[in-house]
């Protein structure tokens, strides 16, 4: 994936190699890739899943992120529809390839 001057490797399916190479502009150009344009709501989720990642050392299972959803969001966003209707298709695959993380192992 090539941004401004900069390339950063990405496995075949966009996840990218080094984590450490994420960046807001990175994340808006997945997005982009994905056909989503991010808004306050998808960065509220980026950024949870994010420090999810970094406090437990791997991304939870969509059950669980749900549940930390609802814990640290509110309820009413606490919900896998929630998450289903910012990241269509495939919700947690997607949140995670934007948020720099790598692929859930629970997606197939």
């Amino acid at each position: 994936m090539q941004l401004g001057r900069t390339f950063i490797p990405t496995d075949r399916e966009g996840y990218l190699k080094d984590l450490n190479q994420w960046s807001n502009e990175a994340a808006e150009k997945i997005a982009a890739r994905e056909g989503i344009l991010l808004t306050e709501c998808h960065w509220e989720i980026i950024t949870l899943l994010r420090s999810v990642h970094q406090e437990y050392g791997h991304t939870p299972i969509t059950r669980v992120f749900i549940k930390i959803m609802s814990k640290r969001l509110g309820k009413e966003k606490g919900k896998s529809l929630y998450l289903l209707k910012l990241f269509p298709d495939s919700p947690m695959r997607k949140a995670c390839k934007i948020a720099g993380l790598p692929k859930p192992t629970n997606c197939m």
